[in-house]
């Protein structure tokens, strides 16, 4: 037997972290600070801009990365969760990916770490190694707590704020702003779309009204003439004549349904079971009559059939279809554009199957 690996089958680090549980026992900074300080403290050999907020933290974090780079900045971006493969969420390619893990294994395996710890150490020390002028840090959940709130970050935006995960962040948009904002500690300025949360921003950091262009005009210094061209798996990804976007909350809905075509679209969707999900059905029934509930491959995924039953209040046509990619197969029956959303986790799983088809 062979013991050539396919080129699409995970390396041994990549194995390894995929492997690792996703949630932490508890939330805190105490594990992540002993497996950086283990690596040398790589996070304390370059300036950074730190993204936090509920929707769109991913694309600010490349379109920053990106006009720093048009500038001639040799930038690092960390985001999460991914699409298209893990090397995504260091803007890598798989082999780089790789590497960056193994760097970490040894230390993280005596730490016990986390997956997510894992993630981000391997990051801030690629970063490292790289010599960039600039990490430009996508946080994970919420901010005050996250692995990647051991930056001191120059600059740190805020995207926006919508109740999400509130068994540990909070039960009002305030409370949220407030453990995202934290990241702010040590922040000269704090880039916002708007001012309803400035009172909450910690310290003495101007605050800029904008968002990802002026967070990055505010590390630099300097306006920034060029555009950013950023396209990310899963964030309002046009592919084979479909829309797929991950929007997982009601708000992160609203502002999809505002950049796509008003059109019949025939959604093909699976939502994890915590989220709002009545208020995301009630929104997604605005963009069309009929409905292919499917269950992603997270194990907090709602069941197809029970979503489907939930989704009858809002769609004149609904199916139950468990898997995703026969979900989707019968999806495009109709005839009529397909909007697949609801969830990175059924996006991912789709690309896996088609990129395991293609090879």
């Amino acid at each position: 037997m062979s013991s050539m690996r396919s080129a699409t089958s995970p390396g041994a680090a990549t194995a390894w972290v995929a492997s690792l549980s996703p949630w932490p026992e508890e939330f805190g900074l105490d594990g992540m600070r002993s497996l950086l300080a283990r690596l040398g403290d790589p996070q304390k050999a370059y300036p950074a801009v730190h993204v936090v907020g509920t929707n769109g933290k991913s694309t600010a974090t490349r379109t920053i990365a990106e006009l720093l780079g048009s500038e001639g900045l040799r930038v690092g971006a960390y985001t999460s969760p991914h699409v298209a493969g893990w090397h995504e969420r260091l803007n890598c390619d798989e082999a780089g990916f790789e590497r960056a893990v193994a760097r970490v294994r040894g230390p993280a395996e005596e730490l016990g770490s986390t997956q997510f710890e894992v993630l981000t150490a391997a990051a801030l020390l690629e970063f490292a190694e790289q010599g960039v002028d600039a990490a430009v840090v996508e946080a994970g959940l919420g901010g005050r707590l996250d692995a990647t709130n051991v930056i001191d970050a120059e600059v740190v935006l805020l995207t926006n704020v919508a109740l999400e995960h509130t068994e540990v962040l909070g039960e009002t948009r305030e409370e949220i702003a407030q453990e995202k904002l934290a990241v702010a500690h040590a922040a000269r300025v704090v880039v916002m779309s708007d001012n309803t949360f400035e009172r909450l921003v910690p310290g003495d950091a101007a605050i800029l009204l904008g968002g990802a262009r002026e967070a990055a005009e505010a590390f630099l210094g300097r306006k920034i003439e060029h555009d950013a061209d950023v396209s990310l798996a899963g964030r309002l990804e046009r592919r084979d004549g479909e829309i797929r976007d991950g929007a997982h909350t009601p708000e992160a809905v609203e502002w999809l349904l505002a950049r796509i075509p008003a059109r019949d679209y025939v959604l093909c969707v699976s939502i994890l079971r915590e989220k709002r999900v009545d208020e995301l059905l009630e929104r997604l029934g605005r963009a069309g009559s009929t409905f292919v509930a499917t269950t992603s491959s997270n194990p907090r995924a709602l069941p197809a059939k029970d979503l489907a039953a939930q989704a009858a209040a809002h769609f004149s046509e609904v199916l139950s279809v468990a898997d995703p990619a026969k979900a989707l197969a019968r999806a495009r029956t109709f005839g009529r554009p397909v909007l697949v959303t609801g969830s990175l986790y059924l996006l991912a799983d789709l690309h896996a199957r088609e990129e395991d088809a293609a090879g």
